[in-house]
């Protein structure tokens, strides 16, 4: 009788002080990781302003090839209200509206956006067809600080070609 009662009181559980030392490394690890997820999820929200514009690129060349010119339109910064006041689905994104594309500017650049998305696109081109600009502009947090890509496309020695400038690293 006295070894089962000996073997009872040697069986405990975790002391408090390893307990709150798993606390503190949970509290650390949590304090890392959370910075570094929303950092991923900037960079994969980001992620759509380079491919569009990399879409208004490789439309803008077409019709340089076809017309020995660059579209010479500038439409308005499309969609007009920024993503966060739009909040579509409640998700800080912007709604799909086709007439917001369905403008000549945009048409003639053959560019349209069929999903919501987090960034405002736009173009300026000029008249000579030489050159032209477009920008994807968000804010992806809404905490009212936007990020701008910015894309230029020019004709050297009858090549077109363009550059894409994307935002300073942390800036959002």
């Amino acid at each position: 009788m006295k070894r089962i009662l000996a073997r009872r009181s040697k069986q405990g559980g975790f002391t408090l002080i390893e307990l709150m030392i798993v606390v503190a490394i949970i509290g650390i690890l949590a304090a890392v990781a959370i910075p570094a997820f929303m950092d991923y999820m900037k960079k994969g929200k980001a992620t759509e302003a380079e491919l569009q514009l990399d879409k208004i690129k490789i439309n803008a060349k077409t019709a340089y090839v076809e017309n020995s010119a660059y579209p010479s339109v500038t439409p308005a910064l499309t969609p007009a209200a920024d993503c966060c006041t739009q909040n579509d689905g409640g998700k800080k994104k912007c709604a799909v509206a086709a007439a917001n594309w369905a403008v000549a500017a945009w048409q003639a650049l053959d560019f349209q956006l069929d999903e919501a998305h987090y960034f405002q696109y736009q173009y300026t081109g000029v008249a000579a067809g030489d050159s032209y600009t477009a920008a994807a502009v968000g804010d992806l947090d809404c905490d009212g600080t936007t990020i701008t890509y910015a894309l230029a496309g020019a004709v050297t020695n009858g090549n077109p070609s363009s550059a894409l400038t994307k935002p300073a690293p942390n800036t959002d």
